[in-house]
């Protein structure tokens, strides 16, 4: 067995056995299939306290059971992990208010963390059913950078880009077939530190 691409954490009692720092640094060995005693070596750690934590991963269905090996007269279990776990970001945000007017402000930042949530928590659920299925999710992402002189230069941009937006969601909308869920957002890019010279 090989280890899964990616996993979702949207259980919060899961997430806290994967962020404990001695089971992060037990996942993060695990890309590749090992076992009690060979990461006590890996990771200095003595065999028994190792196997204490392989078996809370374990039963958090965190790792799981990559083969079996006959080693000095004993069977040896080999554990794989992801190769990457994705924390569900409504565990960390406050329950929603279901008196309170859900945000439609296009420019509202509170409102574009609210949408990136949904959408990592969305794609990452049906990304691990397409791998139990062995199919592959087709998804689209786009980036690009773009720089305005002035304030009413992005208003100007925010409103031909949903303009070109709704005409292509105009131009593919079959009355049946799989439904797919386009989200164009634009925030301040982070600065990046200048390069350093010799």
């Amino acid at each position: 067995m090989t280890a899964r691409p990616s996993a979702l954490l949207d259980d919060l009692d899961t997430a806290l056995v994967a962020l404990a720092p001695i089971r992060r640094r037990i996942l993060a060995a695990l890309v590749q299939p090992a076992s009690a005693a060979g990461l006590a070596g890996q990771l200095g750690m003595p065999r028994q306290k190792i196997g204490h934590h392989l078996k809370a991963l374990e039963g958090a269905g965190l790792i799981r059971l990559a083969g079996e090996r006959k080693k000095r007269g004993f069977t040896e279990r080999l554990f794989v992990a992801a190769e990457q776990y994705v924390l569900d970001p409504a565990l960390l945000q406050a329950p929603p208010d279901p008196d309170a007017v859900e945000a439609q402000d296009r420019h509202a930042a509170d409102h574009l963390i609210s949408t990136a949530s949904a959408m990592v928590r969305d794609v990452a659920r049906m990304r691990q059913a397409a791998e139990a299925e062995g199919a592959r999710l087709l998804t689209l992402t786009v980036e690009a950078d773009v720089c305005f002189a002035a304030p009413a230069e992005f208003d100007a941009f925010t409103s031909e880009v949903a303009d070109a937006v709704a005409a292509l969601a105009r131009k593919y909308a079959a009355p049946s077939g799989r439904r797919y869920r386009l989200t164009a957002a634009a925030h301040p890019a982070v600065a990046r530190p200048a390069p350093t010279r010799n």
